[in-house]
């Protein structure tokens, strides 16, 4: 009898945990079911090395941005010039790096700093003179592409240093450990242990701080669950990436994302500027009257959106080792669409860096997905509409069940 009425309470308490986070689990799952339907079609063919790293790659920018962007809508705002201002800076990048013949590194530094001031320039309009998000950078959209064409006149900058490609295509020491020769390419495998370290660490750290301080923690099945869960992803990642036929290693650019995403979910989670963007994004009127200024908040919100546009434009034009005039075309839908995907909320206030990655990998892999079965863009524009319809409805419904 003491055995079921210990039972019990635990029993519920998961179940209370899992339906809390309905939207945050329900997330991660229909990524595994999508990963999972696409390998059993193609006959294996999408969880290959070579495969595997083309998605990260091929994805990368559109993360890069979905992370500048779910904290864009957490704060209640929107940008929709984030596309156009990464073709600008590939643009600009390209005119300093090739046409006046700058170091790599320091063209890469000024077309960051190039990025800031444009998203000074959005967050100058937004925060100071009060004009809606939308409306800025429905203008930003315009006016970069406008500039974008003037800088290039219609033709590609093209080639770009070998330095340079390696942010958006290069690899970790590939010519130190080439696959055809090596069983396991050592920097991906000490990447990986070192990550798997990490990541055990501070799971096992935040719940020991959290039972000392008295703090509720979450129930113990769902935690071994979570931490279970991202245990076998990293392993299985550094095999797929170090150690599988025809890997080659971990792409560069993977490290540029695992650092931003690291990041910026401290600075969400654990900072006070992570936290007034939420207080904002859930109640302005009262984040003004708590004292958060609001107005400042959201000036640096597009400063930063400005340099994570910039550091895509800077990947996107590596990957493709050039700048041209239709670069960065939809990435702002890309990113919207990965943001409220991964959980955002319309109304603002509701929002993970995590989500909004899940969000872009989920739509990465139905891209990658439906080309390795040879279905048509027109067919593959349809059904990202309905993957991101559904999942704001559910994100509705969810909402809805939780007041009932």
């Amino acid at each position: 009898m003491s055995t079921r009425s210990e039972t019990a309470p635990r029993t519920n308490e998961v179940l209370s945990q899992l339906t809390s986070r309905m939207r945050q689990i329900g997330i991660f799952l229909a990524l595994i079911a999508i990963v999972v339907f696409f390998q059993v079609v193609t006959g294996g063919k999408l969880l290959t090395a070579g495969n595997v790293a083309n998605i990260i790659v091929q994805n990368s920018y559109i993360l890069i941005l979905a992370i500048g962007m779910v904290m864009i809508i957490i704060a209640g705002h929107i940008d929709l010039s984030v596309g156009s201002v990464a073709a600008f800076v590939g643009a600009m990048s390209g005119v300093m790096v090739v046409h006046w013949g700058w170091p790599w590194w320091l063209g890469i530094i000024a077309s960051l700093l190039v990025g800031a001031l444009v998203g000074a320039w959005q967050g100058f309009w937004v925060a100071v003179v009060g004009i809606p998000a939308f409306i800025v950078t429905l203008a930003g959209m315009l006016l970069f592409r406008g500039l974008t064409q003037m800088v290039l006149g219609n033709t590609q900058i093209t080639p770009f240093p070998s330095e340079y490609r390696l942010l958006g295509g290069g690899y970790l020491f590939p010519q130190l450990f080439p696959a055809s020769t090596s069983p396991v390419e050592w920097i991906t495998f000490g990447l990986g242990v070192v990550t798997l370290v990490l990541f055990v660490g501070y799971e096992l750290g935040e719940r020991s701080k959290q039972a000392k301080m008295g703090l509720e923690t979450e129930a113990r099945t769902w935690f071994l669950v979570r931490l279970i869960g991202g245990v076998a992803l990293i392993a299985y990642l550094t095999y797929l990436l170090g150690m599988a036929d025809g890997s080659r290693g971990t792409p560069v650019v993977l490290i540029v994302l695992a650092v931003l995403i690291v990041g910026y979910t401290l600075v969400m989670s654990r900072t006070v500027f992570g936290r007034h963007i939420y207080a904002i994004g859930g109640n302005r009127h009262a984040a003004n009257l708590s004292g958060i200024k609001s107005r400042r908040i959201d000036f640096w919100l597009f400063v930063n959106m400005g340099v994570l546009s910039a550091l895509a434009g800077l990947v996107f034009t590596g990957r493709l080792n050039s700048a041209g005039p239709g670069a960065g075309n939809l990435f702002e839908l890309d990113a919207i669409a990965a943001a409220f995907i991964g959980g955002a909320a319309v109304q603002g206030g509701v929002g993970r860096i995590v989500g909004a990655i899940t969000g872009g990998l989920i739509m990465g892999v139905l891209n990658n997905g439906m080309s390795l079965m040879g279905v048509g863009t027109d067919s593959q524009q349809f059904i990202k509409g309905m993957v991101l319809l559904l999942a704001v409805a559910f994100d509705v419904w969810n909402k809805r069940r939780q007041r009932a």
